[in-house]
């Protein structure tokens, strides 16, 4: 299980590229990642090319709900950003959950 600083640290790499991508232009929504292993959500907001105000939460039903949200283990979410697990096929299987709306959705594609 990783910490929570390595998470956020997965996080700020993986939003920060997608913030930057030109597809991204424009958005302005917020992001939620659900870390299930951890019980902990990081939310935050991708604005004008980047990710801001990255907090860190207990999980629970109070938790607001985002525009764009991700769940997955702190493992696969470091997996991910090291390289080591592919989006599209651990998305497939289950092991990563990824909720938007279908413009988002869309949007978003090409670069997950």
């Amino acid at each position: 299980m990783a910490t929570i600083d390595a998470c956020l640290t997965a996080l700020k790499g993986i939003l920060g590229n997608l913030a930057a991508n030109p597809a991204a232009a424009g958005l302005d929504r917020s992001l939620s990642c659900r870390l299930t292993d951890l019980e902990q959500v990081v939310l935050g907001r991708l604005n004008s090319g980047s990710v801001r105000d990255l907090t860190v939460v207990p999980d629970g039903p109070d938790v607001p709900k985002a525009d764009i949200r991700l769940t997955m283990t702190s493992d696969d979410l470091v997996a991910l950003t090291a390289g080591n697990l592919s989006f599209a096929p651990a998305w497939a299987s289950g092991r990563i959950k990824f909720e938007a709306g279908l413009r988002d959705i869309l949007r978003l594609r090409s670069l997950l």
